[in-house]
């Protein structure tokens, strides 16, 4: 048998071909958005995915203000911080932090479904552009729209 087989051959950053992709959130459930936005950030759906190398595409995602919960998310999911002091705890509910800044739900529920490390972080802030309504800064890019359900 040729030992050459079985080599696993990894793929160099000169090699990696990204494209810009653009998803609609209106009437996305956020917890299903945000996992197939991450696997797209990250690269997961290349046939030469490596966890070492950003090999993801660019994700812009417009009509954060659309997106919906299940059940009864809206008022029962909380987000939890701390500040590191006595009494520091800081509880915001998901319909506040909506009525604040709806991109914020997306980046948040995205960033925390990525693995924590310096590559993630590198990731989550150069790949992912998230847009209150369907206008966004990114059409020289000519991104292709994707339907999530195919993907």
């Amino acid at each position: 048998m040729d030992s050459l087989s079985f080599k696993t051959i990894s793929v160099k950053k000169k090699f990696i071909k990204k494209s810009w992709v653009l998803i609609d959130a209106s009437d996305q459930i956020l917890g299903r958005l945000s996992s197939k936005i991450a696997c797209i950030i990250m690269g997961k759906h290349k046939s030469y995915f490596s966890p070492h190398i950003d090999c993801g595409d660019y994700v812009i995602v417009i009509n954060s203000n659309k997106i919906k919960f299940s059940g009864n998310k809206w008022n029962n999911k909380e987000y939890v911080s701390y500040t590191g002091y006595p009494g520091g705890k800081k509880i915001i509910f998901a319909k506040d932090l909506f009525n604040k800044d709806s991109r914020i739900l997306i980046y948040k529920s995205v960033k925390r479904m990525l693995p924590k490390n310096r590559l993630s972080r590198k990731i989550f802030k150069k790949n992912l552009y998230v847009y209150h309504n369907e206008k966004h800064n990114h059409n020289a890019q000519n991104p292709t729209k994707i339907n999530l359900l195919d993907y």
